[in-house]
């Protein structure tokens, strides 16, 4: 991840200090990745060839109402002022007002965002519980038939497009098999829980209302599983790896000749150190899991951020396409920031300075 970890013996309180050090530096450079996330954002957009004044307008807008349309948004200002207008509006978490919803851009992402979380969480989730057990069954049981499962597995993760899978699974599970919905967050005419944390599975239960709660589930089945392919195939992948090193170490073969199961000699003397590369591999994985629910929830409709983000490149809605990327940016930036700090949960010896 970042070169700033290495591996020290120091003590607690030396570490403590390091780790704030560490925390407080990374928090300073995230405010450099935004500004460049949004001024690189910014530059593409408006160097695209077409007049989102005149798409907000309409066919039917006479050549007044969309150049007073244009004043009216800031667009016939020139562009390095259109930037400083845009980063003084972030200053006060004012992300401007969509073309396409008519609503500020804050109050869009609160309404989808929640559902592409669900959808990456629960994807995230699919690929721990199925990805991590494979990987270890695999490097114990090299080269039986076990593990030239899981080798496929992995192959064919890392081949297959997400878009074709994704159809693949509408076309069997939905159209052949009917097992699961063909797509949306829930059932067409059901009222969604009351809201909580926007994520319907987690609202259901909290308001213990188990209808909604079972059709947001199997509408998250199918979507979720499709997401995970890819990070399931990594993610066993490199489990396998780093399982098969770590049995080589010294201290292995050592439990080995005291008499220990090789259970526990797995899982507790392997495991823990074999972990350290995957939780390294997590947090890149939630970062490609919200990118890749951009196409997901368009084949899916479900309504997320990636289905919103489609919308508003469709209608050069500017606002909107730089208030996801920077939301993006920094759910992305704050993952890896803590899957460095779980490494010190991991192993002791790891600190940061």
């Amino acid at each position: 991840m970042d070169d700033a970890v290495r591996v020290s013996g120091a003590p607690s309180t030396w570490q403590a200090a390091t780790m704030r050090t560490y925390l407080l530096r990374r928090l300073g450079l995230l405010v450099f990745v935004l500004i460049g996330v949004s001024l690189l954002t910014f530059t593409i957009s408006h160097v695209v060839p077409a007049d989102p004044a005149r798409l907000a307008a309409g066919p039917r807008a006479t050549a007044k109402q969309v150049q007073a349309l244009r004043q009216k948004l800031g667009l016939d200002r020139p562009l390095p002022e259109q930037y400083v207008n845009y980063v003084a509006g972030l200053l006060r978490l004012d992300f401007g007002y969509s073309l396409t919803s008519r609503r500020p851009v804050a109050e869009d992402l609160r309404e989808y965002f929640p559902a592409t979380i669900e959808l990456a969480l629960a994807a995230m989730l699919i690929s721990l519980v199925v990805g991590i057990p494979l990987g270890v069954l695999s490097a114990v049981h090299r080269d039986t038939f076990l593990d030239h499962v899981s080798r496929a597995v992995c192959i064919a993760g890392v081949a297959l497009p997400l878009f074709w899978l994704a159809m693949l699974f509408q076309l069997v599970f939905y159209r052949r098999l009917g097992i699961f919905p063909s797509g949306m967050r829930i059932a067409t005419g059901m009222t969604p829980p009351p809201t909580v944390t926007g994520l319907y599975t987690v609202d259901g239960l909290l308001a213990g209302d188990w209808p909604a709660l079972v059709s947001s589930l199997w509408h998250l089945a199918m979507p979720a599983m499709v997401l995970a392919f890819a990070s399931l195939a990594w993610i066993t992948r490199i489990t396998r790896t780093s399982v098969l090193e770590t049995l080589r170490q010294d201290y292995v073969r050592t439990a080995r000749g005291k008499g220990l199961a090789e259970r526990s000699v797995v899982y507790r003397h392997v495991l823990r150190n074999a972990l350290i590369p995957t939780v390294t591999l997590i947090g890149l994985q939630m970062g490609a899991l919200l990118a890749g629910t951009f196409l997901v929830e368009i084949i899916f409709s479900w309504p997320g951020i990636g289905f919103y983000t489609v919308n508003a490149v469709m209608a050069l809605d500017f606002n909107a396409i730089m208030g996801t990327t920077l939301l993006v940016a920094v759910v992305y930036t704050v993952i890896n920031l803590v899957v460095d700090v779980i490494y010190v949960a991991l192993d002791p010896r790891i600190s940061y300075s």
